[in-house]
């Protein structure tokens, strides 16, 4: 499985999510909001009013910190 993780400094919900994909032993590649890119592009391809983080996997996306634990659940992941 491949997961993305669309974060930004200072949020404690993506710091949450990063921690349990690691505790899980789960690579993932983050890409950081003013470094990787802008908040117009977070807004283009998750929409307005979209919060963070935004997790992908394999494509589909997952959602947030609470919808990502879930689905790691979901799956026997955790």
């Amino acid at each position: 499985m491949k997961f993305i993780v669309y974060s930004k400094e200072e949020c404690p919900h993506c710091y949450q999510v990063k921690t349990v994909l690691e505790l899980c032993g789960i690579d993932y590649t983050t890409y950081e909001l003013g470094e990787d890119y802008s908040k117009e592009e977070f807004i283009d391809k998750f929409g307005e009013g979209s919060t963070f983080p935004r997790v992908i996997c394999d494509g589909q996306l997952i959602g947030g910190a609470k919808e990502t634990v879930a689905y790691l659940k979901t799956n026997s992941i955790v």
